[in-house]
């Protein structure tokens, strides 16, 4: 068996054929060269909601027939990240309540140590399934929060973010939303690549202790639950996105890819926004002025007047 492994080591599908029936062991071909065990391994405890670091925040949200799952995400400078919270909210995407439950998540404010406190910038919901108009109508309600609607399209060669247009909500022209077109494809080759970095700092992506957070076994075996496979077509061989055996579920990968189309499209300037929350943090910390109380001026006694001198 050994001498099977080291003289295909260099061939994939015959190396794949040695693990499959000598090995008895499923082959997998990932582009991430962790396991779920060892990215779980990588949690870590944050002061705060928000640790230091995080300069905005942005939300994605993946739509299924019986629930809402989302992600809210922490990035700062040189496309570092931490994860915020990664939640599920049980309930048709048509019941008023599934959406009510989601204005929790992208309504509240998110705290750091010091107090200050960040509110999430934008959000993407993915309009995919079977809830499409529902999404454009919701999204519509929100769009002063920057609520936007999102459809997904697989391929290469197609950006990560594309301009938004609007769209007929119901085939009622004159009632509209707008719809971002994501390259999902290039989403997930950025979320690959960085998930790789192994040193915090540039790309690297952080994940919170906690079991009030969501990031468990099931979130990482979500979160690279795919890899890039060569197919043959009539056009030539092309590379495409599928999911691993034993891989479920990739809603994980979804939300964060939404997440980061999410930063994309709101391209803040990182170096403002850091200066903008120390100019916060200084002014807090400034002791409040000592204004001295208003002289109040004594009443003015008057003569009494006796009693018949009107008359």
């Amino acid at each position: 068996i050994l001498l099977d492994v080291y003289q295909n080591e260099d061939n994939p599908e015959k190396l794949k054929a040695v693990y499959n029936t000598k090995l008895g062991k499923l082959w997998e071909h990932r582009d991430v060269n962790q396991t779920d065990e060892e990215l779980l391994t990588r949690l870590e405890e944050y002061t705060a909601e928000l640790p230091d670091g995080v300069l905005c925040l942005t939300c994605g949200v993946d739509t299924q027939d019986d629930r809402l799952e989302y992600e809210v995400v922490g990035w700062g400078k040189n496309g570092e990240s931490w994860g915020i919270k990664k939640g599920y909210i049980i309930g048709a995407p048509d019941f008023p309540e599934t959406w009510a439950r989601l204005d929790d998540v992208i309504d509240r404010t998110y705290k750091f140590q010091s107090g200050q406190g960040l509110a999430i910038s934008i959000t993407l919901v993915d309009s995919g399934g079977h809830f499409t108009q529902t999404v454009y109508e919701e999204c519509r309600k929100r769009q002063a929060k920057r609520v936007f609607a999102i459809k997904g399209r697989g391929g290469e060669g197609i950006p990560i973010v594309n301009p938004a247009k609007r769209v007929a909500i119901r085939d009622n022209k004159r009632v509209t939303c707008w719809l971002y077109s994501i390259g999902v494809d290039a989403g997930k080759a950025i979320i690959y690549a960085n998930i790789q970095v192994q040193t915090p700092g540039a790309k690297y992506c952080h994940f919170p202790k906690g079991d009030d957070r969501g990031y468990d076994i099931n979130y990482f075996n979500g979160l690279i639950s795919e890899r890039m496979t060569k197919r043959k077509t009539a056009a030539g061989f092309k590379w495409v996105w599928e999911k691993l055996p034993g891989h479920r579920r990739n809603e994980a990968l979804d939300c964060r890819n939404y997440a980061l189309a999410g930063v994309k499209i709101i391209d803040p300037d990182f170096d403002a926004l850091a200066l903008r929350l120390k100019e916060r943090a200084e002014e807090k910390q400034q002791p409040a002025p000592v204004t001295k109380p208003a002289a109040t001026e004594k009443p003015r006694r008057t003569k009494r007047k006796k009693l018949f001198d009107e008359w």
